[in-house]
């Protein structure tokens, strides 16, 4: 793993935009507009280097379902701060039923400096973004600027045969509507769902989209609409399970849910059960489960115990995007009881991010139905990956 510099392309932001990334600069505090999309540097790797991650990521997915299952079957919603009793019975159900309900893709956090094991930062599974310009500008790129060469990239490919291979799990006679937040004012979730909207259309899918705001209740007929009342039986959404079932429409979300059976009259996507891989809380249970396991880092609920004195630790909120909340401490050698946040957290060992060039880096590696599909790579001034993190793409040489 290397990081390169190469001089930026002419007209590069009109050309990753006119690839979907609509929202290749960031504004930063001081009101400046700065490059998200940053190619005025590059990642390589060696195809053993690629094909390790790889094995890597497909053996975490696995070990994180199992996780996922031993939340299900111990009963232990309330670590994960799930202590509705109908979101619990809802979420177990998509579970034991995971096998009827569509599920698509997800992203894995990783640290990696290219001399030892990847280490497990966290898995968004439930509504992952990055994902246009991991799948679409980094590989149009690499065809332009390293003609021959190849990339971590089979995203596109895999996202239309997984609608294909799951379109049957789909109610038939309506199409599957895409939605997303009309508060995203950069416009990254309305990118994100017309791109997965594209591969679905690609697999044959009849498709409409709709944003969250639009999505009405039809209280005669007790059903979700769309603008034109028609009946919304299958539903993607950009939209986070713990916002779904929270939400004023959150009992009607519960009363209506499909799980697989045709027992209700919505299906959303990702599935209920999402919600058990996209809490920090299953860092702390995958070591649990599997304790010293060399793709981990020592996490707990009940506190940062002995990482507050001997290697740091960050304190993750239980739920949160882009770094919001995250806190880090290093090793404090006073001897002092540490510090536990009111809030349910996740404590996990500090393992500061590899700097490339004074860049901080964290690889985001996708999954797609199960396998491994692709990377995306974000670059950070500080410890912390948010909301001002660079996208750079990457080559295998």
């Amino acid at each position: 793993m290397e990081r390169r510099t190469i001089e930026p392309r002419p007209g590069w932001q009109q050309t990753v935009e006119e690839q979907g990334l609509v929202y290749p600069l960031t504004r930063y505090p001081d009101g400046s507009l700065r490059p998200y999309w940053d190619e005025s540097a590059y990642y390589v790797f060696t195809l053993d280097e690629v094909e390790a991650l790889e094995e890597v990521v497909e053996e975490l997915h696995r070990m994180c379902l199992a996780a996922a299952d031993h939340i299900v079957t111990a009963d232990r919603f309330a670590d994960l701060g799930i202590t509705d009793p109908r979101v619990a019975r809802a979420v177990a159900e998509a579970w034991q039923r995971r096998a009827e309900l569509p599920s698509v893709y997800g992203r894995f956090d990783l640290h990696y400096d290219g001399t030892g094991p990847a280490k497990l930062l966290e898995y968004n599974a439930d509504t992952p973004t990055s994902l246009v310009e991991a799948a679409s500008p980094q590989w149009f790129w690499m065809e332009e600027r390293f003609p021959g060469a190849d990339q971590w990239n089979s995203l596109h490919e895999r996202l239309i045969d997984a609608w294909k291979k799951q379109a049957g799990l789909l109610p038939p006679g309506s199409p599957l509507y895409f939605a997303y937040s009309s508060a995203d004012e950069l416009g990254e979730d309305l990118m994100t769902v017309a791109y997965l909207k594209e591969t679905a259309e690609q697999a044959g899918l009849d498709t409409d989209w709709i944003s969250m705001e639009e999505i009405g209740w039809d209280r005669l007929s007790g059903r979700f609409v769309d603008t034109r009342l028609r009946f919304i039986r299958s539903c993607f959404k950009l939209y986070p399970w713990e916002w779904l079932t929270t939400d004023r429409f959150a009992d009607h979300v519960l009363d209506t849910l499909d799980n697989g059976g045709g027992t209700g009259t919505t299906m959303w996507i990702e599935p209920a059960w999402k919600m058990l891989l996209s809490n920090k809380a299953l860092l702390a249970i995958l070591w649990e489960l599997y304790p010293d396991h060399p793709n981990l880092l020592p996490a707990h609920l009940d506190g940062p115990r002995d990482l507050a004195h001997t290697t740091g630790y960050v304190a993750k909120p239980l739920l949160g995007r882009e770094g919001a909340g995250v806190t880090i401490h290093e090793p404090d050698t006073s001897g002092a009881a540490p510090a536990v946040r009111d809030e349910p957290c996740c404590y996990q060992q500090l393992a500061p991010l590899p700097a490339f060039d004074g860049n901080h880096v964290v690889l985001g590696a996708w999954v797609v139905e199960h396998e491994s599909a692709g990377l995306g790579i974000r670059e950070s001034s500080g410890l912390i990956t948010d909301e001002y993190a660079r996208f750079l793409p990457h080559v295998i040489l």
